[in-house]
C-alpha cells in the first residue's frame, strides 16, 4: 500500500542545509499498522508529513497502491495531536467536512458521518460543539472525521500526546479496536514506547538526526491486545529491547551536539 524508497529531506535555514531525513525506504502492507519511535528531533514528524504531501522532499520517491505521492491527497489521512477541529461546526459538522469537500450530496455527507460517528462512540453528540467535549472526545471526533472521507493510508502525529495517561490508554484501546474493524493501513508516530508496542505490528526506531531507519521491530502479540498485555513478560521485553535501542541514538545524538552524558563516556 505504501512504498517509500531512499527518501532524504533536506531543509536550508539561513544559507545553512539541515538534513531532516536520510535515505529511508519503507514498504508498509494493506492493513499493517506502523509505529515509528525515535529520538527528540530525529525526523519523525518531518517524514510523517512528508509521507502526507505537505513538504516535498529533496530525493527520493513515495508511492500509495503504486502512484506516486505529489502532494496532499485524499488517499492520505493525516491525524496531528493539535486536532484542529473547526470550533464552529458541531461534531457531525466536522465528520462531514471532507465528504463536503469531496463534492458529495449532503444526504450521503450526513449518513456516512454519522456511521462513523457511531463507530467511535459520538454519535450522541453529534449536535455538541468541540468545546463542549473532553480531551478524549476531540481525539475521536477527529479520528472520526478523517475516517469519514476513507483514506488508503492513516498518518497519526502523536495524535494522544497531550492527553492525561488514563484517557491516552483508553484512546489506545479505542484505536485498535476501530483498526481491527476498519483495517486501515496506518502510520503511527509516538514517542510512547509502550503505546507502540501495544499498537503496532512493526516498529521503526529512527536514528539521531538525519533520521535514518536503525531497525525494524516485529511485534508478535495476539490480537485484540488487551491493556492487560502490558503486564505480561513479553510486553515488557519488546518494551526493554526498544528502549536500549532508542537510548544508544539518544546519547548518540548528546554526544553529537556537544552535551553532558551520564556516566561520562563519549
Amino acid at each position: 500500500m505504501l512504498e517509500v524508497e531512499h527518501l532524504s529531506t533536506v531543509f536550508v535555514r539561513g544559507g545553512a542545509r539541515i538534513p531532516a531525513i536520510d535515505d529511508v525506504s519503507l514498504r508498509v502492507a494493506a492493513g499493517e499498522f506502523v509505529g515509528i519511535i525515535g529520538p527528540s528531533g530525529c525526523g519523525k514528524s518531518t517524514f510523517l508529513h512528508t509521507l502526507g504531501g505537505f513538504i516535498a522532499p529533496t530525493r527520493g520517491e513515495m508511492r500509495i497502491a503504486g502512484r506516486p505521492v505529489r502532494g496532499p491527497g485524499p488517499d492520505r489521512g493525516m491525524m496531528f495531536q493539535d486536532l484542529a477541529l473547526f470550533p464552529w461546526r458541531t461534531v457531525l459538522g466536522n465528520a462531514m467536512w471532507g465528504l463536503e469537500v469531496q463534492g458529495r450530496p449532503r444526504r450521503e455527507c450526513r449518513a456516512v458521518a454519522e456511521g462513523y460517528l457511531a463507530m467511535v462512540g459520538l454519535l450522541p453528540f453529534r449536535d455538541a460543539f468541540p468545546a463542549e467535549l473532553s480531551g478524549g472526545m476531540k481525539q475521536r471526533a477527529a479520528l472520526a472525521r478523517v475516517l469519514a472521507y476513507e483514506p488508503a493510508v492513516l498518518l497519526m502525529d502523536e495524535p494522544f500526546g497531550a492527553l492525561d495517561a488514563q484517557t491516552r490508554e483508553l484512546m489506545q484501546e479505542e484505536l485498535q479496536r476501530i483498526w481491527l474493524q476498519t483495517r486501515k493501513t496506518v502510520v503511527f508516530v509516538t514517542h510512547d514506547i509502550d503505546e507502540a508496542v501495544y499498537l503496532a505490528d512493526r516498529v521503526v526506531v529512527f536514528t539521531a538526526r538525519p533520521g535514518r531507519i536503525k531497525v525494524t521491530v516485529p511485534i508478535d502479540l495476539p490480537r485484540p491486545r488487551e491493556l492487560e498485555v502490558k503486564k505480561t513478560p513479553a510486553f515488557v521485553d519488546y518494551r526493554n529491547r526498544l528502549w536500549d535501542l532508542l537510548r544508544e541514538e539518544v546519547l548518540l545524538g548528546l554526544a553529537r551536539d556537544g552535551q553532558p552524558v551520564a556516566g561520562g563516556r563519549g
